[in-house]
């Protein structure tokens, strides 16, 4: 459960972010890390964090389209009272009942290491899990199915892009 695991923000981060807002944990007590599903993404700012984790780029309009197609999006928003900025970003596609597929996951290299991959994919589990989907994939470069694997996901038999969660 969400609530559970992640604090839910005061009023005011709920107004700015949506009732769906979870405070993400962070090592620097300095910044305010907050996960939204339902605050809107400025698509250049979302192809910028893209760019920088060295994706090449899509056609905004493309983007809006596979977003407004997505099961779940879920934006990681340093918080700012005036402008937040897009650190970190997830989308999903699926049923949302049996199975759903994750795609597109990143954090802004920036803030990369600090543990926030992993927070950002928990918090999808969760609320994919919360809407009773069973079972997940994942589609990830060969770079990064080391960091899938650390987390619990199971590979493809060839191991290269493709793993797997089951919900529990």
């Amino acid at each position: 459960m969400l609530s559970s695991t992640l604090p839910i923000p005061e009023t005011s981060f709920l107004e700015q972010y949506g009732q769906d807002a979870r405070l993400c944990p962070c090592s620097n007590d300095q910044i305010r890390l907050v996960f939204s599903q339902t605050h809107p993404f400025d698509l250049v700012e979302l192809e910028q964090l893209l760019e920088a984790v060295g994706w090449s780029r899509r056609p905004v309009r493309r983007v809006r389209k596979a977003l407004q197609h997505s099961l779940l999006t879920v934006g990681l928003w340093r918080h700012d009272p005036r402008i937040p900025r897009l650190v970190g970003f997830a989308r999903c596609t699926g049923d949302g009942i049996l199975e759903a597929t994750v795609w597109d996951v990143a954090v802004h290299p920036l803030y990369q290491g600090n543990g926030l991959g992993r927070h950002l994919m928990t918090y999808v589990l969760d609320v994919l899990a919360d809407q009773g989907t069973e079972r997940v994939s994942l589609f990830a470069d060969p770079g990064v199915v080391s960091f899938y694997q650390r987390q619990g996901w199971e590979l493809e038999p060839q191991g290269h892009r493709c793993a797997f969660w089951y919900a529990s």
